[in-house]
């Protein structure tokens, strides 16, 4: 033990950015290493390394003017809680928001080098193993939780048959929540496979696992989740590859295409649908809910209530949670968001902390581009960030606090990577 634990701090000390503290680093990596497989575990890690990643910095957070945006969004939202429709709820549901701010400007030292983003990249691919174990567990074995550690303070809902029956969902309570995750990951296993330099073994050791994620991020069922899987390929490949590669992904998507396209003829269609797994082109065509399905269940009928209740209050919005509590008095069917961040940002807090919050994300994306994105870690870097922008365009997985914490950790990665070393140096 007096020889490993040295060896274990040795190799946690390594590619150490100049402006983060050794002890914040170290709680860093362990942590985003823990996150997927428990918040709490992962946040008590990650806590102290914000700690330390906020002091003695050379430039406050007011200071940092991409931290302007989130300065405003705060302020107004918490002068819309005084006026909130939805009480309590709209002063708990600040936590979903403010100490991630804080989080976007903190976690930033660690992030500095390129050769940290990629270190930490790799710390969340070998996080998801228990994501990925569990998840083919539950399916094709029938384990079944609840697991508990610490005398219950931390407990796994694993679900025999996976959460709803017959889909994926792991470590997290639902499947939708579990795809995301892997969505988000699946650019850094790619990058993580194709890297250069990679002896035998430990390719083989990435192409296992990257076999895995995919496996299981197509067996969550999440539509949102297998155009991720798709979207992720050519841009984490770059450019070089596209003369090829898109080509054939157009080729290998067409008969997927033809298959759910509704009209078409049947003597192109049965075929198609001869080719493609049944339950892919039924849950792409949700052949599964014709003619059983309300209207109130759509996303289109939650959207348009949503843009009823922004007219009505457009400034400082109704207050967290209260699309729960009005969609079901609307519509006569309950539904926890609006399955969408800009409009759920926009029913809560008002149009003007949806445009600032929404706004820095799209101008650091932009940005980020703009810049280039020469290495293939941050072509996937940006691609996790891209892949969680397009998910939240159709559902909420934020609202799951490991995701949370992952996504505004990826967005201080792209500020790291767009701003001057001495900006974050401390």
């Amino acid at each position: 033990m007096t020889v490993f634990l040295p060896m274990v701090t040795a190799w946690l000390d390594g590619e150490v950015p100049n402006s983060a503290s050794i002890w914040g680093w170290r709680c860093f990596q362990l942590g985003l290493f823990l996150l997927p497989s428990s918040a709490l575990l992962g946040g008590l890690l990650l806590f102290p390394a914000l700690i330390l990643g906020s002091l003695g910095r050379a430039r406050p957070f007011w200071r940092d003017p991409w931290n302007a945006p989130l300065l405003l969004a705060g302020s107004l939202m918490v002068v819309g809680c005084f006026r909130s429709y939805s009480g309590v709820l709209a002063w708990a549901g600040l936590a979903n928001w403010i100490p991630f701010f804080w989080g976007f400007w903190g976690f930033q030292p660690y992030l500095a080098l390129r050769q940290s983003r990629r270190r930490c990249s790799l710390w969340l691919v070998a996080g998801s193993v228990p994501v990925v174990v569990t998840g083919l567990g539950q399916l094709w074995l029938g384990w079944q939780g609840p697991w508990q550690l610490f005398g219950g303070l931390i407990i796994w809902f694993v679900s025999a048959g996976g959460r709803p029956e017959g889909r994926l969902s792991g470590l997290f309570d639902y499947a939708n929540i579990a795809s995301a995750w892997l969505a988000m990951v699946w650019p850094l296993v790619l990058a993580a496979l194709v890297q250069p330099g990679l002896n035998r073994t430990r390719r083989g050791v990435v192409l296992t696992l990257a076999t895995s994620v995919v496996l299981s991020l197509v067996l969550t069922e999440s539509r949102n989740g297998w155009g991720a899987l798709v979207l992720a390929v050519p841009l984490v490949l770059g450019p070089p590859s596209w003369p090829w590669l898109l080509p054939l992904l157009a080729l290998a998507l067409l008969p997927v295409l033809v298959a759910v396209v509704p009209g078409l003829p049947p003597a192109l269609q049965d075929p198609a649908r001869t080719l493609v797994p049944e339950g892919v082109w039924a849950r792409l065509s949700d052949a599964q809910y014709a003619g059983e399905r309300a209207l109130a269940s759509t996303r289109l009928s939650q959207w348009g209530l949503a843009m009823q209740l922004i007219a009505e209050r457009p400034w400082f919005g109704w207050g967290a949670a209260a699309f729960s509590v009005i969609y079901p008095l609307r519509a006569g069917k309950w539904h926890g968001h609006a399955h969408n961040l800009p409009l759920e940002l926009a029913i809560s807090h008002g149009v003007p902390v949806a445009l600032l919050v929404v706004g820095l994300v799209l101008v650091l994306l932009v940005v980020s581009l703009r810049r280039g994105l020469s290495t293939l870690f941050d072509r996937a870097w940006w691609t996790a960030v891209l892949v969680l922008v397009v998910l939240h365009a159709t559902d909420l997985p934020f609202f799951d606090s490991r995701l949370n914490i992952a996504g505004w950790i990826l967005l201080a990665g792209l500020r790291s990577g767009i701003a001057n070393y001495k900006d974050i140096d401390r």
